[in-house]
């Protein structure tokens, strides 16, 4: 084994055989697991957003009451809509699949963009939080080195994701499991001891609420009010990752998404609504150098098991699980993120390589340019959670308005054939109300104190996916029309199923190797470019292709075998098609992720075949090559041609000349 792969094995573990049909079972999850790495986002929230809305609040900390039921009614809402959108599109039904599905291209790269960006935030804001939260433990020592450390776990999570998705959910299971035992003792406490005190607590907010509307007036209120639920938006991130991540859980999964989905909705409801009473009835205050949380759990404690080392444990098993989880929350977004730009990938919004899985079956690159977004957004922040706290939240109630919308014109769509179909209406329909009102509301309050990055950045996204789709369509539409050209030549008479045998050629017959993608224009054209430069030469084709098993194939065992007849079936009718020019004709393909790799073995083995192999590749030749050029397109073919220079064998490439 070389260094790199001894490199690889060591920090991504041991590849995955996609080809495993039991590797599906395997790598998908079941509701705990799944609650876990997809519902963690939300909950861990409740570190930083209860905090910032209840400090939004300032001396009119009795409004807290109306915020924790406001938090605890829009977790059910969002989360009732989501389940009806998980049956509705039970092979994955995010905020882009259903807005591109149900509303069209512009809305799904609306909502694909700004999920994007979102879970990006998540990244960062999860993982300056958790650091925040660890730091509270012990004072301004790590205050000081905030960013710096946040920064190391970003990198820490991106190695982590690259080992695969449940290997790294399972790693962070027992955090999650501690973080729900100590956080609802104290918060069940925190309540319990003063359910005495409720009637007490209901005349007090009623009167003091009065008197908040006659100092600010009616607006006045309600802007408050509203101030303070923007910024404790984040909550609600998490639902979203339930409904995207569905390709990843156990069968059947429909079932395990909504079983997921109501595991999030009453933990995350639970403990942000009761974080918000606690500091309400505890009369908690901004502590510098702590957060809220660590505040009240270091106040709870005390009363809860007496002064001593009993509570300073306690303390610390909270505050560790606090900012434990809270990396799991970004991990959740490396899970979700990524698959947002397989599907964008697949759509040619952004390039097809994010589309591509890795030895370990995870969309890697995806993870690569979450990760760096994240250290980008953070290095702008300078780690701090206020300012990203500002920045979040808006994207993720566009994308939820959008998923809303798209529901309500589907129930009216089938309302006619849909039994029942007027309550499930209504359910979006509220859920569309409440969306859209937040996401005005949180776009005019916070867009002067820093949420304008967010816009500006959401929106050059969209236009950089707008420029490239154009240019995959230009391309596209030229080698359409070389297909239909080249592909529609006279065929022979015989049929594809039957072909004859393949006579018997000596090893020191001249071979053209071809590497081809599917049966295309491309293809068709390299073989009669041979045929034109060295005619007579080659008496004998191979043909080579890869069956590559990317984010939309690896969703099952059918999905696998589907590609694998069709990458047959499209060698078969190059074979067809060299034998009817009078050379003898045969093909050999293999299955996997890493294209260079499987495309390079093959070559080997024609290589033990034949003694005088010529291989070639075609390559996408454009007037101006550029960066978009190179980063649009695969530079496999000259890959290849390193690779197979260093032992000896001889590859051609082939220019198709691009005008777009």
């Amino acid at each position: 084994m070389d260094l790199k792969n001894l490199t690889k094995r060591v920090f991504l573990g041991k590849g995955l055989d996609p080809l495993d049909p039991h590797v599906f079972h395997q790598l998908s999850l079941a509701a705990v697991l799944a609650w876990v790495g997809l519902g963690a986002d939300g909950l861990s929230s409740s570190a930083y957003g209860p905090e910032e809305a209840f400090l939004a609040l300032g001396q009119h900390k009795h409004l807290a009451v109306f915020l924790a039921i406001a938090t605890a009614f829009t977790v059910f809402l969002i989360s009732a809509s989501y389940s009806q959108l998980i049956e509705l599109f039970p092979s994955g039904g995010g905020g882009y699949l259903v807005a591109t599905r149900l509303l069209g291209e512009g809305a799904g790269l609306v909502s694909g963009a700004a999920l994007v960006f979102d879970y990006v935030l998540t990244v960062a804001t999860s993982c300056a939080a958790g650091v925040a939260a660890l730091g509270s433990l012990f004072g301004h020592d790590v205050a000081s080195r905030h960013l710096p450390l946040t920064l190391i776990a970003v990198v820490a999570l991106i190695l982590l994701n690259l080992r695969g998705m449940k290997e790294s959910i399972q790693v962070l299971l027992p955090i999650f499991v501690l973080f729900l035992v100590t956080h609802v003792l104290v918060l069940v406490f925190g309540i319990g001891r003063h359910l005495d005190e409720v009637p007490r607590l209901a005349l007090d907010t009623v009167r003091e609420t009065k008197n908040t509307w006659a100092s600010l007036g009616g607006w006045g209120t309600i802007v408050l009010l509203l101030t303070a639920f923007s910024l404790g938006g984040g909550t609600y991130t998490g639902i979203e990752a339930v409904s995207n991540g569905l390709q990843i859980l156990r069968e059947p999964r429909v079932k395990t998404g909504r079983r997921t989905m109501t595991y999030m909705a009453f933990s995350l409801s639970f403990v942000a609504g009761a974080l918000i009473l606690c500091y309400l009835l505890a009369n908690v205050t901004k502590v510098e150098g702590a957060t809220l949380n660590a505040t009240l759990y270091n106040l709870l404690a005390g009363e809860m098991l007496g002064p001593g080392l009993p509570a300073r444990g306690f303390v610390w098993l909270c505050l560790l699980s606090e900012g434990a989880l809270l990396f799991v929350a970004a991990q959740a977004s490396f899970l979700a993120g990524p698959r947002v730009l397989a599907n964008m990938a697949l759509d040619s919004w952004v390039p097809h390589r994010f589309g591509l899985l890795s030895e370990r079956l995870v969309t890697q690159n995806g993870v690569f340019l979450m990760g760096g977004a994240a250290i980008a957004t953070l290095i702008y922040a300078g780690g701090s959670v206020h300012v990203l706290v500002v920045m979040y939240s808006i994207n993720v109630f566009l994308t939820f308005t959008l998923s809303q919308l798209g529901m309500c014109v589907h129930w009216l769509q089938v309302r006619k054939v849909e039994p029942g179909w007027g309550k499930k209406f209504l359910v979006n329909g509220v859920g569309l109300v409440v969306t859209t009102t937040i996401l005005i509301v949180t776009v005019v309050l916070k867009f002067r104190q820093g949420a304008w990055v967010t816009v500006v950045t959401t929106g050059s996204l969209i236009l950089v996916c707008i420029l490239i789709r154009r240019h995959y369509n230009s391309v596209r539409l030229l080698m359409a029309r070389a297909d239909d050209v080249l592909t529609t030549l006279p065929k022979p008479k015989h049929d594809t199923a039957a072909l004859p045998k393949i006579e018997p050629v000596s090893r020191n017959t001249p071979t053209a190797v071809f590497l081809v993608s599917g049966f295309n224009g491309l293809g068709i054209h390299s073989l009669l470019q041979v045929q034109k430069y060295f005619p007579r030469h080659f008496k004998n084709a191979v043909f080579l292709s890869v069956g590559v098993v990317d984010s939309a194939k690896f969703k099952g065992v059918d999905e696998v075998e589907h590609l694998r007849r069709e990458t047959e079936r499209d060698l078969n009718r190059y074979v067809e098609f060299a034998r009817s020019l009078g050379m003898h004709a045969e093909h050999h393909y293999a299955l996997g992720t890493d294209l260079l790799d499987e495309l390079v073995e093959l070559c080997r083995t024609v290589k033990e075949s034949y003694d005088r192999p010529v291989f070639f590749a075609s390559k996408l030749v454009f007037p101006q090559e550029n960066m978009m050029n190179r980063l649009l397109h695969n530079q496999t073919p000259f890959a290849v041609q390193r690779r197979l220079q260093f032992e000896g064998l001889q590859t051609v490439i082939l220019p198709i000349q691009v005008s777009v």
